[in-house]
C-alpha cells in the first residue's frame, strides 16, 4: 500500500464543520494543523491478503497478512476465523513487522572461538564447519556427546524433522525443545490419568459452562482473546473463580478469587476435594462407573481439611468452602490451567490434584463441562507430539516401547539396534554440558540464555560447549554466544500446520519468500543430514512432503493425524486430533463415551501429596518470587523486544510488590535470591499478596528474573521451579539498565524499538487494583 499526501494548498483547505454534527474536540484537532484522513490516498491495486495465523501463543489466532505487489508482508488485518472473531492481541497485531525488519539475520555468521567476533560466511562455509564439528566431537566422545534443542513454536513439520535429524543424522539420544519449560507438567498428568496428552474440551465449551474455574493462567494478558470465551460464560451467569496469586485483570472479574501463596496449590485443591467429600457433593456413579484409585485419592484428601490447607496456602479458610460448593454444585463447570500451577517442583501433582477434582464431581467430556490446559507456545501442543521430546517418538510414541520403536524404524527406513534410547531434559542437557558430557549443540527457535533459569549455570553450561551452532532469525542472546548462527525463516515465509491449546490442527501459509540469503529450517536440516551422510532419508523438498510422512508416522496412535490433510484444514479451519481417516470430522471434545485412552477407558486417579518448594524460606529469605508474562511481549522476547509499538507499551521489566513494604511507585527495589541480585523499579499495588514479588522474564541480563530463578525440576515432568523461589527485598541506589536486543555485525539495534527502554518507571496497567499513578 502506497500513501500519498495531496498538495499542500489542498492541506490547508478545511471544509467548515457543523456543531451539531462533528464529534467533540474536531475542531480543535483541526484548527491545530491536523491532516483529516480522507486527505490521503491510499492506493491498495495489487494488495493481497494472505489467510494465517498469528506466530504467538497457542490461541492461533487467525489473520491475513496484506502483501503488497512487490511480494512483501507490509501488514496485517484480523480474520473472521472461529478461535478469534476478528480480535487480535496487542502481539498479533505487531507481529508482521518482524518479517523485514531490519535486525533480521540475512548472512550465516561465524567464528571459530568465542574471542573472536562473528564474521558473515557464506552458507557452504558456515554448513562445511558445523558438520566437520559434528563429526570431530562425536568421533572423539560418542555420538551422544552432541545435542540438539528444538523449539515449540516450529511448524509441526519441523519438529518432526528435529526429533528425526537428531536419532537418524546426529544417532544421538540427546534431543529435547523449549516446551520442556512450558506444558510437560500437564502433558504427564495428563497422560497418568486419561492415557492421553491435551485438553479434553474445546474452547467454545467454556459459552456453555455455568461455572469455570482458571488456576495459574492470567489470561487477560497471555492469552487475551480467549477472554471472549470467558466473556461469553460469564454474559450468560457463569461464576467464575480464579486461583492466582496476583489479582490480575481477569481475577479483578472473578466471583472469587483464591490469592493462594506460590507454591501451595496442590494443597488448595485437595482440601477444596475434601469439602466436596464432606458435604457429599461426589458424583458416586460417576466414579464407580469411570474411575479407579478413588478411594486412595478420598483417603489422602482426608488429611487436607480447610484449616490445614488454609494455613499452608495462606488464605481464609471460607475460601477453599465457598470454592468446592461453587464448583461441584454447578451443572456444568470447567477447569482451565497454564504455567502458574505446572512450572513447579510438584507441577504434575498440583495438575492432578485439578484432575481429581473434576473427575470426583463427574465434571468431564460433557458440552460445557471438562478440564483443559492453556498451552503458552503457539505449537506448544502440536510441538510435542511427533518427537522432539527427549522421551517420546513421533505420535505420541514412548521410545522405551519396543513395539513403538519397531514401528518408527520401520517408518524411517533404520534398524531397530540404530535408534538411539531415550535422552534428558533441556535442562539436564546444560547440566551435561557443564559436566563436559554434552559438548556440541544445535539450537532451533530457542533462547536458553533467557528462558532457562539460574542464568549462571546457563551461561557456563553454554561457555563449556566445544561448538555451538544456532538457527535463528534475529541474533538472539544465546545465538550471539554461539560459534555458527544460521539465518532461518519467519513463520510467514514457508508453510505448515501447529496444533492450538484445543488441540485443534491449524494451517499457516506463506506470504512472501525469505530474504535472499535466508533458508527454511527444514532446508537446513536436511542439507545438514546429507552432509553427515543420511541424505537418503531426509530428501524432504518442502513441508508438505513432510507432513505427508508425518500423517504416516502418527497413523494408528493416539496422536492420530492421518485423516488431516494440507487441503481439509484449508476447507475446515481446523480440524482437532486424533483423526485417522480422511473421512473423519475430527475429535475436539474428548472422553464422551466415558472411556479415556488406557487400555481399561478408565480414569487413573492418582494420590497427590503436597511439598513445599524446594528453595527454602528462611529469616535471609522470607518471601516468594514468582515469575512470568507481559500482554506486550512473547517468552523471552527476542521478536517482541524489536517490535516499536510493544516496546514502547512494556519497555523494562518491574518488580510488583505490596505498599506494606514502603517502596514508592518507581522507587529501586533489589530482589535477592540464592543466585544473586538485580535492581528494578517498584510497581507498588495491592493486587499481590504481602509475602510475594512478581517479576515478568522477557528480558536479559542485567534485568533477567530468570537470574534469580532456581533450576530445581518435577521429578517426573523436569520443568523448572520458575513459579516460587525464596527472596528478600531491599532498597537500592539505582535501577538496572535494559540492554538493546543483539544484532548481527555492522548493524545497529533498530532505533525505533529502542526509544523507551531508559523509562525508570513501571507501566501503568494492566496489573490492578491500588496500582500507583505515575508522576
Amino acid at each position: 500500500m502506497t500513501a500519498e499526501p495531496r498538495a499542500a494548498a489542498d492541506r490547508r483547505t478545511f471544509i467548515p464543520l457543523d456543531p451539531s454534527l462533528a464529534p467533540p474536540g474536531t475542531r480543535a484537532f483541526r484548527d491545530a494543523g491536523g491532516i483529516p484522513a480522507d486527505q490521503w490516498h491510499a492506493d491498495q491495486n495489487g494488495e493481497t491478503l494472505v489467510p494465517t495465523h498469528c506466530c504467538f501463543c497457542g490461541v492461533q489466532c487467525g489473520m491475513y497478512l496484506r502483501v503488497d505487489r512487490g511480494g512483501k508482508v507490509f501488514g496485517v488485518e484480523p480474520r473472521n476465523h472461529d478461535i478469534n472473531r476478528m480480535r487480535l492481541c496487542p502481539k498479533g497485531i505487531n507481529a508482521y513487522q518482524q518479517v523485514n525488519h531490519p535486525d533480521r539475520l540475512t548472512a550465516p555468521l561465524m567464528r571459530r572461538s568465542r574471542d573472536e567476533e562473528f564474521r558473515e560466511v557464506s552458507w557452504d562455509e558456515a554448513l562445511d564447519f558445523t558438520v566437520s564439528e559434528i563429526k570431530r566431537i562425536q568421533r572423539n566422545y560418542g555420538n551422544d556427546a552432541f545435542g540438539l534443542l528444538g523449539g515449540a513454536s516450529l511448524f509441526s513439520e519441523k519438529t518432526y524433522l528435529v526429533g528425526k535429524f537428531a536419532r537418524v543424522a546426529l544417532k544421538s539420544r540427546h534431543v529435547d525443545y523449549n516446551g520442556r519449560l512450558c506444558m510437560v507438567s500437564a502433558a504427564g498428568a495428563n497422560k497418568l490419568a486419561f492415557g492421553i496428552d491435551r485438553a479434553g474440551n474445546p474452547f467454545s465449551d467454556i459459552l456453555l459452562t455455568d461455572c469455570l474455574l482458571i488456576a495459574g493462567s492470567n489470561v487477560g494478558e497471555c492469552f487475551p482473546v480467549m477472554t471472549q470465551y470467558v466473556w461469553g460464560a460469564r454474559d450468560r451467569g457463569a461464576s467464575l473463580i480464579v486461583v492466582d496469586p496476583r489479582e490480575t485483570a481477569i481475577a479483578r472479574t472473578a466471583d472469587i478469587h483464591v490469592a493462594l501463596k506460590p507454591g501451595t496449590d496442590s494443597a488448595f485443591f485437595t482440601s477444596v476435594l475434601n469439602v466436596v467429600i464432606a458435604e457429599g457433593l461426589t458424583d458416586e456413579h460417576y466414579l464407580a462407573a469411570h474411575a479407579t484409585g478413588w478411594e486412595e485419592v478420598k483417603a489422602k484428601a482426608a488429611e487436607y481439611p480447610p484449616s490445614r490447607a488454609a494455613a499452608i496456602c495462606g488464605i481464609p479458610v471460607e475460601q477453599i468452602v465457598q470454592v468446592a460448593r461453587a464448583f461441584a454444585r454447578a451443572p456444568k463447570a470447567m477447569a482451565w490451567h497454564a504455567r502458574g500451577i505446572e512450572h513447579h517442583s510438584q507441577g504434575v501433582e498440583n495438575c492432578l490434584s485439578v484432575i481429581n477434582l473434576c473427575t470426583a464431581t463427574g465434571h468431564i467430556g460433557k458440552p460445557g463441562a471438562g478440564y483443559g490446559t492453556i498451552t503458552g507456545q503457539g505449537n506448544g501442543q502440536g510441538g510435542r507430539e511427533h518427537g522432539q521430546k527427549s522421551d517420546l517418538l513421533p505420535g505420541g510414541r514412548s521410545i522405551t516401547n519396543p513395539e513403538h520403536r519397531r514401528q518408527i524404524c520401520e517408518i524411517w527406513g533404520i534398524e531397530e539396534s540404530e535408534l538411539p534410547p531415550a535422552g534428558t531434559s533441556m535442562m539436564e542437557m546444560v547440566w551435561q554440558m557443564q559436566r563436559r558430557e554434552i559438548r556440541g549443540l544445535i539450537g532451533i527457535c530457542n533462547n536458553p540464555f533467557v528462558s532457562l533459569p539460574n542464568y549462571g549455570v546457563v551461561k557456563e553450561g553454554y561457555n563449556a560447549t566445544e561448538f555451538h551452532a544456532q538457527f535463528d532469525f534475529f541474533l538472539s542472546e544465546t545465538a550471539a554466544n554461539a560459534h555458527v548462527v544460521l539465518p532461518v525463516t519467519t513463520w510467514a515465509e514457508d508453510e505448515g500446520v501447529m496444533a492450538n491449546a484445543e488441540a485443534r490442527v491449524v494451517k499457516h501459509n506463506k506470504a512472501q519468500d525469505p530474504p535472499p540469503g535466508v533458508r527454511t529450517d527444514t532446508w537446513v536440516m536436511c542439507e545438514l543430514a546429507r552432509r553427515l551422510g543420511a541424505g537418503d532419508k531426509f530428501a524432504f523438498p518442502d513441508s508438505r512432503a513432510v507432513f505427508e510422512e508425518l500423517r504416516t508416522a502418527s497413523a494408528g496412535t493416539v496422536n492420530d493425524y492421518y485423516g488431516i490433510t494440507y487441503e481439509r484444514l484449508e476447507e475446515t479451519g481446523g480440524i482437532a486430533w486424533p483423526c485417522p481417516s480422511t473421512d473423519h470430522p475430527g475429535t475436539p471434545r474428548l472422553f464422551e463415551d466415558g472411556k479415556t485412552y488406557h487400555p481399561d477407558g478408565k480414569i487413573h486417579l492418582q494420590v497427590v501429596e503436597w511439598h513445599p518448594p524446594m528453595d527454602p524460606y528462611d529469616d535471609e529469605f522470607p518471601m516468594s518470587l514468582t515469575t512470568g508474562r507481559t500482554v506486550a511481549h512473547f517468552l523471552s522476547g527476542n521478536q517482541t523486544r524489536r517490535l516499536g509499538a510493544l516496546v514502547e507499551q512494556t519497555p523494562r521489566p518491574w518488580a510488583e510488590i505490596h505498599p506494606s513494604h514502603g517502596f514508592r511507585n518507581g522507587e529501586p527495589v533489589r530482589i535477592v535470591t540464592r543466585r544473586g541480585s538485580e535492581v528494578f523499579p517498584a510497581l507498588v499495588t495491592e493486587a499481590i499478596r504481602p509475602d510475594t514479588v512478581f517479576v515478568p522474564y522477557h528480558w536479559p541480563v542485567p534485568t533477567a528474573a530468570n537470574a534469580l530463578t532456581i533450576d530445581a525440576l518435577d521429578p517426573r515432568s523436569k520443568i523448572p521451579e520458575y513459579k516460587v523461589c525464596a527472596c528478600r527485598i531491599e532498597h537500592a541506589d539505582r535501577i538496572d539498565e535494559v540492554p538493546a536486543p543483539p544484532v548481527a555485525p555492522g548493524h545497529v539495534a533498530y532505533p525505533e524499538t529502542q526509544v523507551s527502554r531508559t523509562d525508570p518507571l513501571p507501566p501503568t496497567s494492566p496489573q490492578g487494583r491500588g496500582t500507583s499513578e505515575r508522576s
